[in-house]
Protein backbone atom coordinates (compact mmCIF):
# COMPACT_ATOMS: atom_id res chain seq x y z
CA UNK A 1 0.00 0.00 0.00
CA UNK A 2 1.09 3.58 -0.99
CA UNK A 3 1.75 5.96 2.33
CA UNK A 4 -0.69 8.90 2.34
CA UNK A 5 1.34 12.41 2.47
CA UNK A 6 -0.45 15.43 4.39
CA UNK A 7 1.02 18.70 2.88
CA UNK A 8 -0.32 21.13 6.19
CA UNK A 9 -0.27 24.25 6.94
CA UNK A 10 -3.04 27.34 8.65
CA UNK A 11 -5.95 28.27 5.87
CA UNK A 12 -5.01 25.12 3.49
CA UNK A 13 -5.41 27.61 0.74
CA UNK A 14 -1.94 28.36 -1.07
CA UNK A 15 1.13 25.95 -0.70
CA UNK A 16 -0.86 22.95 0.84
CA UNK A 17 -3.04 23.06 -2.10
CA UNK A 18 -0.74 23.41 -4.53
CA UNK A 19 1.98 20.09 -3.00
CA UNK A 20 -1.25 18.05 -3.53
CA UNK A 21 -2.00 19.30 -7.01
CA UNK A 22 1.41 18.46 -7.79
CA UNK A 23 1.89 15.66 -5.53
CA UNK A 24 -0.72 13.94 -7.49
CA UNK A 25 0.96 14.99 -10.62
CA UNK A 26 4.70 14.40 -9.89
CA UNK A 27 4.04 11.49 -7.58
CA UNK A 28 0.92 9.70 -7.75
CA UNK A 29 2.48 6.23 -8.08
CA UNK A 30 4.86 6.15 -4.84
CA UNK A 31 1.87 8.04 -2.53
CA UNK A 32 -1.16 9.55 -1.99
CA UNK A 33 -1.40 13.30 -1.62
CA UNK A 34 -3.28 15.07 0.74
CA UNK A 35 -3.61 18.76 2.53
CA UNK A 36 -5.48 20.35 5.36
CA UNK A 37 -5.17 23.11 7.78
CA UNK A 38 -6.42 24.10 11.15
CA UNK A 39 -8.80 26.60 9.64
CA UNK A 40 -10.19 26.51 6.12
CA UNK A 41 -10.70 29.65 3.86
CA UNK A 42 -13.96 29.66 1.84
CA UNK A 43 -11.91 29.15 -1.81
CA UNK A 44 -8.52 27.98 -2.78
CA UNK A 45 -6.06 31.08 -3.63
CA UNK A 46 -7.03 31.78 -6.82
CA UNK A 47 -3.23 32.68 -8.20
CA UNK A 48 -2.65 29.39 -6.88
CA UNK A 49 -5.53 27.67 -8.88
CA UNK A 50 -4.51 29.77 -12.30
CA UNK A 51 -0.75 28.81 -12.32
CA UNK A 52 -1.86 25.09 -11.57
CA UNK A 53 -4.38 25.81 -14.67
CA UNK A 54 -1.42 27.06 -16.99
CA UNK A 55 0.91 24.74 -15.98
CA UNK A 56 -0.90 21.21 -15.39
CA UNK A 57 -4.11 22.13 -16.98
CA UNK A 58 -5.62 20.96 -14.23
CA UNK A 59 -8.52 23.16 -12.52
CA UNK A 60 -8.15 22.77 -8.17
CA UNK A 61 -11.61 24.74 -8.04
CA UNK A 62 -13.26 21.09 -9.70
CA UNK A 63 -10.75 18.66 -8.05
CA UNK A 64 -9.61 20.36 -4.40
CA UNK A 65 -11.41 22.02 -1.42
CA UNK A 66 -9.63 23.66 1.69
CA UNK A 67 -9.90 21.03 4.09
CA UNK A 68 -9.68 20.51 8.23
CA UNK A 69 -6.48 18.15 9.73
CA UNK A 70 -9.82 16.43 10.62
CA UNK A 71 -11.03 15.76 7.27
CA UNK A 72 -8.38 14.08 5.70
CA UNK A 73 -7.10 9.95 7.01
CA UNK A 74 -4.54 9.24 8.82
CA UNK A 75 -1.70 9.53 7.06
CA UNK A 76 2.13 8.14 7.25
CA UNK A 77 4.00 11.09 6.41
CA UNK A 78 3.38 15.10 7.57
CA UNK A 79 5.11 18.04 5.53
CA UNK A 80 4.58 21.44 6.62
CA UNK A 81 4.78 24.43 4.43
CA UNK A 82 6.50 26.37 7.04
CA UNK A 83 4.33 27.99 8.92
CA UNK A 84 6.84 28.13 12.08
CA UNK A 85 5.25 27.74 15.62
CA UNK A 86 1.32 28.34 14.01
CA UNK A 87 1.84 24.42 12.28
CA UNK A 88 -0.53 22.23 13.62
CA UNK A 89 0.22 18.67 14.53
CA UNK A 90 -0.70 16.00 12.98
CA UNK A 91 0.44 12.03 14.05
CA UNK A 92 2.77 10.29 11.25
CA UNK A 93 5.61 8.34 11.14
CA UNK A 94 7.91 11.09 9.48
CA UNK A 95 7.49 14.49 9.72
CA UNK A 96 9.17 17.58 8.06
CA UNK A 97 8.91 21.17 7.17
CA UNK A 98 9.51 22.44 3.73
CA UNK A 99 10.18 26.04 4.82
CA UNK A 100 7.74 27.82 2.29
CA UNK A 101 7.43 31.52 2.50
CA UNK A 102 3.15 32.36 1.81
CA UNK A 103 3.22 33.76 -1.88
CA UNK A 104 -0.67 35.18 -1.29
CA UNK A 105 -0.74 38.50 -2.55
CA UNK A 106 2.79 38.65 -3.87
CA UNK A 107 2.55 38.28 -7.77
CA UNK A 108 2.69 36.30 -10.03
CA UNK A 109 6.66 35.40 -10.25
CA UNK A 110 6.62 34.67 -6.62
CA UNK A 111 4.09 32.07 -6.95
CA UNK A 112 6.02 30.62 -9.55
CA UNK A 113 9.03 30.58 -7.80
CA UNK A 114 6.80 28.74 -4.75
CA UNK A 115 5.45 26.25 -7.33
CA UNK A 116 8.88 25.60 -8.40
CA UNK A 117 10.10 24.51 -4.97
CA UNK A 118 6.92 22.25 -4.46
CA UNK A 119 8.16 20.20 -7.62
CA UNK A 120 11.56 19.82 -6.63
CA UNK A 121 10.83 19.04 -3.21
CA UNK A 122 7.98 17.08 -4.43
CA UNK A 123 10.58 14.74 -6.38
CA UNK A 124 12.89 14.78 -3.76
CA UNK A 125 10.27 13.01 -1.46
CA UNK A 126 8.98 10.71 -4.00
CA UNK A 127 13.03 9.31 -4.43
CA UNK A 128 13.87 9.35 -0.73
CA UNK A 129 10.55 6.97 0.14
CA UNK A 130 10.94 4.99 -3.35
CA UNK A 131 15.04 4.44 -1.90
CA UNK A 132 13.95 3.51 1.14
CA UNK A 133 15.53 6.60 3.18
CA UNK A 134 11.97 7.10 5.03
CA UNK A 135 9.66 5.13 6.02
Amino acid sequence: MKPKVAFICVHNSCRSQMAEAVGKILAAETFDSYSAGTETKPQINQDAVSLIKEKYNIDMNATQQSKLIAEIPTVDIVVTMGCNVDCPYLPSKHREDWGLDDPSGKGKETFENTLKLIEEKIIDLKQRIESGKIL
